[in-house]
C-alpha cells in the first residue's frame, strides 16, 4: 500500500519546481524578437531556459533568439514580469555551455572589480 499523504512541496504555490538548477550570471546579450533586435541582460540560466532583465514587454509564447557572444538559442518567452523576462530554450543546453557561461560572467565580474575607478 502507498502513503497518500501529498508532498509539502505541493501544497507550497511559491515552491521552486524547476527542473534544472539555476547558475546565476551577469552578462550583456541581445535577444531577437519579431525581426528587432534587443539590448537585454542576462541574470541567469540553466540547461532549460534563462532569466533576462529586459526593457521590452513580450508576449508569452513569443519565439526569440538569444545571442550571447559566442553562444546563442532559440527560445519561447514563457514568463515576463516588469523588466523582468523568463525564457524556456528550444533545445536543453549542454552542462557544457552553462559552464562556459559561468565562467564569462565570473571573468567579467572579475575585471570589472579590478578596474580602476
Amino acid at each position: 500500500m502507498t502513503d497518500s499523504a501529498p508532498d509539502p512541496q505541493d501544497l507550497d504555490p511559491y515552491a521552486d519546481r524547476r527542473t534544472y538548477p539555476r547558475v546565476p550570471l551577469a552578462l550583456p546579450a541581445f535577444l531577437q524578437a519579431n525581426e528587432e533586435r534587443h539590448s537585454v541582460h542576462l541574470l541567469d540560466l540553466s540547461a532549460g531556459g534563462a532569466k533576462l532583465n529586459c526593457s521590452i514587454s513580450l508576449s508569452v509564447g513569443t519565439a526569440v533568439i538569444l545571442d550571447c557572444g559566442t553562444f546563442g538559442s532559440g527560445a519561447v518567452v514563457r514568463w515576463q514580469n516588469g523588466d523582468l523576462l523568463g525564457l524556456c530554450f528550444d533545445s536543453e543546453l549542454d552542462a557544457r555551455e552553462v559552464s562556459a557561461l559561468a565562467s564569462r560572467s565570473r571573468a567579467l565580474a572579475a575585471r570589472m572589480a579590478s578596474a580602476p575607478q
